[in-house]
C-alpha cells in the first residue's frame, strides 16, 4: 500500500515519536516495513520515517544504494532505534526532503554515527556508519525526534525558506506523488 507523504506544517512531523511494542497486535511490522519501502520507491526517495506517513513511531527505512556508487546493500530498517554517537568532522551536503518538496540546502552533519536499533525481525544491531550512509540515517532519526533538515539552517535561510514553506503547507507545491496536506 503506498502512502501519501506527510508535508511540511503537519504536527505529526514535530512530534518525538513512540517505541514500537513488538507484542502490539494492532501493529503488523513486516507489512509497515513493506508499505513504506513501496511507498519511499513511489516517491523517489532514499529514506523514509513513520511520522512521514502519519505514524508517530520510532521506524524509518533506508536505501541508500543509489546515493553513491560506493554504496552497496544498504537497505534497512530501524525500529525503536537510539543514537550512541556523533563523531568525526562535520562536512556540508546537500539535502532534501519527501515532507518538504522542492527544496534543497545544505546542512552539516558529523561525518561518523553509531547507533543501537532492531530490524522487522527484532533483531538487536548497534553498528557505525559514515559518509553518506551516515547522513541519511541522521536525516531519518532526526524525523523520529519531531526535527526536520530545515531546523539545522541559519535564521537567515530559513527567512529566505518562510514562503516557500508556507506554500507546502497549504498545499501548493507540484510533486509526482501522493502527499497529504494540513487543512
Amino acid at each position: 500500500m503506498i502512502y501519501p507523504i506527510v508535508a511540511y506544517g503537519d504536527a505529526v512531523l514535530r512530534k518525538k515519536a513512540t517505541e514500537i511494542d513488538r507484542n502490539d497486535p494492532n501493529i503488523n511490522l513486516p507489512k509497515l516495513v513493506a508499505d513504506m519501502y513501496e511507498t519511499m520507491y513511489e516517491a523517489n526517495g532514499v529514506g523514509l520515517a513513520a511520522p512521514q506517513i502519519g505514524l508517530a513511531l520510532r521506524l524509518f527505512v533506508i536505501d541508500a544504494d543509489k546515493m553513491d556508487d560506493d554504496i552497496t546493500d544498504m537497505k534497512k530498517v530501524f525500529v525503536n532505534p537510539t543514537m550512541v554517537a556523533e563523531t568525526g568532522e562535520k562536512w556540508f551536503f546537500e539535502e532534501g526532503c519527501l515532507s518538504i518538496p522542492n527544496i534543497r540546502e545544505r546542512v552539516s552533519r558529523c561525518s561518523t554515527i553509531k547507533i543501537n536499533y532492531f530490524d522487522e525481525n527484532w533483531n538487536e544491531f548497534t553498528e557505525e556508519f559514515s559518509g553518506v550512509t551516515a547522513r541519511v540515517i541522521q536525516h531519518e532519526y532526526d524525523h523520529i525526534e519531531g526535527v526536520l533538515f530545515t531546523d539545522h539552517l541559519s535564521s537567515l535561510k530559513k527567512t529566505l525558506l518562510k514562503s516557500k514553506l508556507s506554500n507546502i503547507t497549504k498545499g501548493n507545491v507540484k510533486v509526482d506523488y501522493r502527499m497529504k496536506f494540513v487543512k
